[in-house]
């Protein structure tokens, strides 16, 4: 299958991580419920349907409002009315109520998560709530994507714009573990290129190949989520049914590959998949079961955490190779593979460094597809006491013996000097 969809050009890659505070989900289930529909049209229920009742089909509640209703919120008393919001209104000029580009990204900033959706007809508002996202789309407002070679065929398309995209991401965590049967989404093909089909190329095309991300998402830092999509039209039940002959393929799928990639992916931005929680971090001494209000240095100590992966449904244990702790005084003084038991355990020892100060141990997890960890925990090192040294160290051994054969001799050389005539 393929991809198909008539999509607005999006300029690079979404970043990563955006600079963000708060945390907003239940640890006990971090999958958004609520969810605030706003809509262009009310029309738009019916034409996309089958994206709305797969969400409901999995238990999230959603509410329809139209873009411009001035009684819509998403808060009030201090407390936030909805877990996600999906914006499917592109040409909206101004929100109703008092939703606006700052709100939807306080909104994001509190840790829920965004769906935007623009098409040709975005407005500047949406544009704006895009860029503050870290996407950016075309400056011609009549630009799309086109690609003469990777195009679906189509009786109606003769611009080239209808694409059969074919390039996914590499992750499991995000796109599910059934493959989905086509190349390539989140970026256009080397051929595609960004440019208003109405008018001709005086010039080559600025904006062309992998440049061009035709579907982008965002993980901040507090773990909220963004998926920002340049084509409606993708999640409609038109294109959702709609078969597929991408050009040059002597192959015609019945139905396009729409439906699995939106599905897949929003259970990522829902967090139905790929959040994680560490829970019971702990640390003592070697041999010994309470945690210390300080170490020694030199102390053998055990780390261990315990950390789990949200299914969906329940909380299962993770299994990696790759987590790391840092024992860490303005930089790690001893960094750590934490080995794990396959049951959510995750643990390790190690000798406190021969230095005193305050140290942390810290746990900075990132992994694609997955929430991040944060984890730290302080605890001050202190020197040896004037009495918790050894009497005799071993390696002073030779200076003791010269001080001793220096007394001995020096008895000998006064003995034969007082008693020698």
């Amino acid at each position: 299958m393929s991809l198909v969809f008539r999509i607005l050009v999006l300029l690079g890659i979404a970043i990563p991580f955006l600079a963000i505070l708060c945390h907003s989900f239940s640890l006990e289930n971090p999958t958004d419920r609520r969810v605030l529909v706003l809509v262009d049209d009310l029309a738009i229920k019916s034409s996309h349907s089958l994206y709305f009742k797969s969400l409901e089909n999995r238990g999230f509640q959603l509410d329809f409002k139209l873009a411009g209703d001035p009684k819509i919120a998403l808060h009030r008393y201090g407390q936030y009315l909805y877990d996600a919001l999906i914006l499917f209104s592109p040409s909206i000029e101004r929100f109703g109520g008092s939703i606006n580009t700052a709100a939807i990204m306080d909104f994001v900033d509190a840790g829920h998560d965004l769906i935007l959706v623009a098409d040709e007809s975005a407005s500047d508002l949406i544009r704006e709530v895009a860029t503050e996202c870290g996407v950016d789309f075309d400056e011609d407002p009549g630009a799309v994507v086109i690609d003469h070679i990777n195009y679906a065929v189509s009786t109606t398309d003769g611009d080239h714009s209808l694409i059969a995209a074919d390039d996914f991401i590499k992750s499991s965590i995000i796109l599910g573990s059934n493959t989905v049967e086509v190349l390539k989404v989140l970026s256009a093909s080397p051929s595609a290129y960004s440019a208003n089909p109405k008018s001709k190329l005086s010039n080559p095309p600025a904006i062309y190949g992998s440049a061009i991300s035709l579907v982008s998402v965002v993980q901040a830092r507090n773990n909220a989520r963004i998926l920002i999509s340049g084509s409606l039209k993708m999640f409609s039940n038109q294109f959702f049914r709609y078969g597929v002959e991408k050009a040059g393929s002597p192959t015609k799928h019945d139905k396009s590959g729409n439906e699995q990639f939106l599905t897949e992916i929003s259970k990522w931005v829902f967090h139905e998949r790929g959040h994680l929680k560490a829970v019971n971090v702990r640390h003592h001494r070697v041999g010994e079961v309470d945690e210390p209000s300080m170490y020694r240095i030199n102390d053998d100590l055990e780390y261990s955490v315990e950390i789990f992966e949200w299914t969906g449904a329940n909380w299962e244990p993770y299994v990696a190779d790759d987590v790391q702790v840092q024992f860490y005084m303005m930089s790690p003084y001893v960094l750590k593979n934490l080995s794990t038991d396959l049951k959510g355990v995750y643990h390790t020892s190690f000798k406190v460094p021969d230095v005193y100060g305050v140290f942390q141990f810290k746990i900075e997890y990132q992994r694609l597809g997955y929430s991040s960890l944060s984890l730290s925990k302080q605890i001050p090192v202190r020197p040896f006491r004037h009495n918790e040294y050894e009497r005799f160290i071993t390696a002073a051994f030779p200076y003791y013996g010269a001080s001793f054969s220096m007394m001995a001799g020096f008895l000998l050389f006064t003995i034969f000097y007082l008693y020698n005539k």
